[in-house]
């Protein structure tokens, strides 16, 4: 099996773990280069879920500013629209990330889409730059760097960021060693000006899209930048747009994210008739998770096979993070708390190939670090951590510290892009009013951005991924509607 396979296979497996993960240059534009490309469709490498997804491989330019400069490849595939004669164009899945890839969701999340969807679309999926199969980037980091816990940047138990900034310095001296030119070119513009260049390879005078997570990032800039050559947006759970953050906002947004959720996954834990059940009130598991946490500062219980192999506070804060993502997870997150208030760990989770970590850290990072510049004085972590401690103390002041970024040794190439109203209005926001990774706060922001451009769909229900995802039959007919048919609600909609 070769490397690109194995990394096409595993890329499902990452997950979670994939969001970890003054200005000179001009305001980002649209302009992409050159003539159409065309696309050899062929049998994909590898299995696949549905023997009906094809694959090919799009080239665009490295760098978009030289178009005549060097070409990487982009993994592209899809399922052609079910029903030839009722074809309306193509619909691009954009996986969240940075660091996610859709190349196998046109046979995965793409058949859960209704029949009309799909017999007028076809599904388009694909990895994005540095992402294998397409050239890929690695940074090279540290075994110990590749853990969860340390790819989001937990503070020491007391509080200190200097420990943050020495890993930061060290992440990022290894991205510059090792990740070439094409650590440079990552970011979310690169990634939407791919995407019109394939949208042209398609045939396409315009394409459809639905974003998910940081995906909807993705999106949104792509419509800011192509507006006329949108057709259907779903933006789904969605990202805070702020141009001065991005990224960093991203992580801030976690501190609400729990605070929304986490109430939710108390209500479970303290249900009468749950085996997972771990106190006898909701109120008591948020005071019971906390000094568990701080014992464990105190106390790490060793975790043979685990990365780092001893369950810390941090390890643990972590967990509890992901946990957080979707309901499923809450009974391997009770059993983990469970087993650490015996003094006990459960088996060590089966971690992906460490070429497929390396591969995925490397892109988010890249894309991360490429989007703004980031604070380098470790002062402003120290006053945000702080501050974060004292208001959010599930999260331990980790949404506002120090990322690698805070040592990136390349300037931003462009300026964030400012999402706006400017273009048609044909984007639909579905967000889910508890989500961890993309809170309800952030989502509302996106829509204040896109103004006449944007509706939005907020979901009462719990967890990342809206539509088609937790069985929300209002909020899976709107989204559906839209895409199957472009009719979207006149006003924004609340669904229970």
């Amino acid at each position: 099996m070769t490397l690109r396979t194995r990394l096409l296979r595993n890329a499902a497996v990452v997950g979670v773990s994939t969001a970890l993960l003054g200005i000179t240059a001009p305001a980002a534009t649209g302009t992409t280069a050159g003539p159409a490309e065309s696309l050899a469709w062929a049998d994909c490498e590898g299995a696949t879920v549905d023997p009906r997804q094809q694959c090919a491989t799009l080239r665009v330019p490295l760098d978009h500013a030289d178009p005549d400069g060097p070409r990487i490849d982009i993994a592209v595939s899809r399922i052609p629209a079910e029903d030839p004669d009722a074809r309306r164009g193509a619909l691009l899945l954009i996986a969240g990330g940075p660091g996610g890839s859709s190349l196998d969701d046109p046979s995965g999340k793409g058949q859960k889409l209704p029949r009309q969807v799909r017999d007028t679309h076809d599904l388009i999926g694909f990895a994005p730059r540095g992402l294998a199969p397409s050239t890929p980037v690695t940074c090279g980091l540290d075994h110990g760097d590749l853990a969860t816990s340390k790819l989001r940047p937990w503070p020491a138990p007391d509080g200190s960021v200097d420990g943050n900034m020495a890993t930061a310095r060290r992440m990022a001296d290894a991205c510059a060693r090792n990740g070439g030119e094409l650590i440079k070119h990552l970011s979310t513009a690169d990634e939407a000006r791919d995407i019109d260049l394939l949208r042209a390879a398609l045939g396409e005078r315009k394409i459809s899209a639905w974003g998910v997570s940081y995906g909807t990032y993705v999106g949104a800039v792509y419509a800011q930048l192509f507006p006329h050559r949108t057709d259907r947006i779903v933006l789904d759970s969605v990202d805070d747009p702020d141009p001065t953050r991005v990224a960093r906002a991203w992580l801030a947004g976690h501190e609400q994210g729990v605070e929304d959720t986490f109430p939710h996954f108390a209500a479970w834990a303290s249900k009468p008739g749950n085996p997972d059940r771990l106190a006898r009130r909701a109120a008591d598991v948020r005071p019971m998770f906390l000094r568990l946490a701080a014992r464990l500062d105190r106390e790490p219980i060793p975790w043979p096979g685990a990365n780092p192999e001893e369950l810390n506070g941090n390890v643990l804060r972590q967990a509890l993070l992901d946990g957080l993502y979707r309901p499923s997870r809450y009974p391997a997150l009770a059993e983990l708390i469970r087993a650490a208030r015996r003094g006990t760990v459960p088996p060590a989770p089966e971690a992906p190939p460490e070429e497929v970590l390396q591969n995925v850290a490397a892109v988010g990072a890249g894309t991360l670090c490429n989007d703004v510049a980031w604070p380098t004085s470790p002062a402003v972590y120290e006053k945000g951590v702080a501050e974060s401690r004292a208001a959010y103390p599930l999260t331990a002041g980790m949404p506002r510290n120090a990322m690698l970024c805070a040592a990136w040794p390349y300037p931003p190439r462009e300026a964030p892009v400012r999402i706006t109203d400017r273009g048609p209005s044909d984007i639909l926001l579905v967000q889910n009013e508890r989500d961890v990774a993309t809170p309800l706060s952030g989502a509302s922001r996106m829509r204040e951005a896109l103004g006449r451009r944007a509706v939005m769909v907020t979901v009462d229900s719990t967890g990342h991924d809206a539509y088609l995802a937790n069985g929300n039959a209002c909020g899976d007919r709107v989204v559906s509607r839209f895409l199957a048919t472009g009719e979207r609600p006149d006003s924004d909609l609340y669904c229970r």
